[in-house]
């Protein structure tokens, strides 16, 4: 069959990262293209070049001839609908429903924007009806915030339809959806592709990827890894994704095996589908907590932390009662959490390294509540020969470093201490293997000297490179639960898919 969208040899830089690498992909009428890939493969990059938001070097065809995909409104007159992952890109809050669903018209003059929710009414529902969205009026009306999550991704799925693509991508559509929604929007899939539409859909969850894809292309590191058929090779696709270095396969010889238990959760719930969990942690040793993008990992952290607390559920710490509610409780109870995003939960605006270094123990750097510059410049100063940072001095913005080299700064002021329980959620994103060696080792000194140390990662090779333990959790559920030692790298693999 002859391709509708080809792409050839798509290449982009961010500076001086490229992050695509000479990407190929075809996309056919009435077949759907699953995408597979780690965090940072590239994925959301693909997909903002095919919707005109990125430029890219290569070229894009369109039944043969070439074209140029410049801003999301070629893309849309070129027949391509992307629904992201994201959902607050796509609907607008303060609007109605109505209004969001008509919202391309509004902005086209094709409907006025001073056109009431009732007059809104008649077109709006005509579209809700393409997925049986069985909204009240007052719904329609009401401000979109009020929607659920995972209505409001309907609701953009809804809107994109509308417009009779030619190529519909789907980033992660199911993250937000029930099995009943999750069911219906891969029949309207199976509509879509028998009436000629292309697919390019883009998911962790391997069993969607059986159920629904005509051909798997696996990207690591922004290059095709692997290109499948059904029935779909898991256990190889599985190594193009992750791929497989020297640190996986060199016998460890240093597993450490803890004895007490620490901190203990029981009928945590992490997903909404999920069953409830039961799991402890032990003084003594690394625990890597493996999953893919969407497992429960994030959840899991930031609920042992006091970020989001868990709504169903125990823990105790150390046999006592523990139910943090904020992160400062947490650290109080001497728990501490790396966050997975860096910028967002632990960096503020200009502040130094020495400030960004001592932030969460100001304590330590203050007298009666005054804070002593010096003290706080030689913890600045300490991280940075500890973890290799590449900064001329404590004094430096930290925001101004390198990514990686922010990373070692917010890994590195959490691994000077000595807490009971560290939880370390995707540390090592973004830093490089001689970086990430360095952490290691501080990592396993850290529970080696006593702490229960929590390592959350969706990378095997760090899993297997760091940890004594692994857990694989798939969809908030915990599926392998055993010691390096006692398993192998395809039992863990197998856990994945299996499950």
């Amino acid at each position: 069959m002859t391709s509708m969208f080809e792409l050839r040899d798509i290449t982009k830089s961010f500076g001086t990262n490229q992050v695509l690498r000479g990407v190929d992909l075809d996309f056919e009428p009435g077949r759907v293209t699953a995408l597979l890939g780690a965090n940072g493969a590239g994925k959301s990059t693909v997909i903002k070049v095919l919707s005109g938001v990125h430029e890219y070097g290569g070229t894009i065809s369109l039944d043969g001839a070439p074209i140029t995909v410049d801003s999301p409104g070629t893309a849309r007159r070129l027949g391509i609908e992307a629904v992201h992952q994201k959902i607050s890109d796509g609907v607008i809050p303060g609007l109605s429903v109505a209004a969001n669903l008509l919202f391309d018209e509004i902005v086209t003059n094709e409907t006025s924007r001073f056109a009431s929710s009732r007059s809104l009414l008649p077109k709006a529902k005509e579209m809700a009806s393409i997925l049986d969205l069985g909204w009240t009026d007052a719904q329609f009306k009401g401000d979109v915030d009020d929607l659920l999550l995972a209505d409001q991704q309907l609701l953009l799925l809804a809107r994109a339809l509308v417009r009779k693509p030619r190529l519909l991508i789907l980033d992660e559509p199911t993250s937000a959806l029930s099995k009943a929604e999750a069911d219906r929007l891969f029949e309207v899939i199976e509509q879509l592709t028998e009436a000629g539409v292309g697919v390019f859909y883009v998911s962790h969850r391997l069993r969607e990827i059986d159920r629904i894809a005509d051909e798997l292309v696996v990207l690591r590191d922004g290059q095709i890894r692997g290109r499948y058929e059904p029935p779909f090779e898991w256990s190889s696709a599985l190594d193009d994704m992750l791929g497989q270095t020297r640190a996986e396969t060199e016998e460890r010889n240093d597993e450490m095996q803890g004895t007490s238990d620490v901190l203990a959760l029981q009928g945590v719930q992490l997903l909404p589908k999920a069953d409830p969990l039961h799991v402890t942690f032990r003084a003594g040793e690394v625990t890597g907590v493996f999953g893919l993008l969407g497992a429960g990992k994030t959840e899991l952290a930031s609920g042992m932390f006091g970020a989001a607390p868990f709504k169903v559920g125990a823990m105790t710490l150390n046999d006592s009662p523990y139910s943090p509610r904020s992160p400062s409780a947490a650290i109080k109870a001497e728990v501490f959490m790396v966050p997975e995003d860096r910028a967002a939960g632990t960096l503020v605006g200009d502040w130094s390294i020495a400030r960004t270094s001592s932030l969460p123990f100001l304590s330590a750097v203050s007298s009666l509540g005054v804070l002593n510059a010096k003290s706080e410049h030689d913890v600045g100063e300490d991280v940075i020969k500890s973890f290799g940072v590449v900064a001329n001095s404590a004094k430096d913005p930290v925001i101004a470093l390198s990514g990686g080299n922010q990373q070692k700064v917010v890994v590195g002021r959490w691994l000077k201490e000595q807490p009971a329980v560290m939880i370390l959620d995707e540390p090592f994103q973004g830093v490089d293997i001689g970086a990430r060696h360095d952490l290691v080792v501080r990592v396993r000194e850290v529970a080696k000297a006593g702490s229960a140390v929590i390592l959350m990662s969706s990378d095997l090779e760090e899993i297997m490179q760091a940890a004594d333990r692994v857990l694989v959790l798939v969809d908030g559920e915990i599926q392998h639960d055993t010691y390096l030692s006692q398993t192998s790298r395809e039992e863990i693999l197998d856990s994945l898919v299996t499950s």
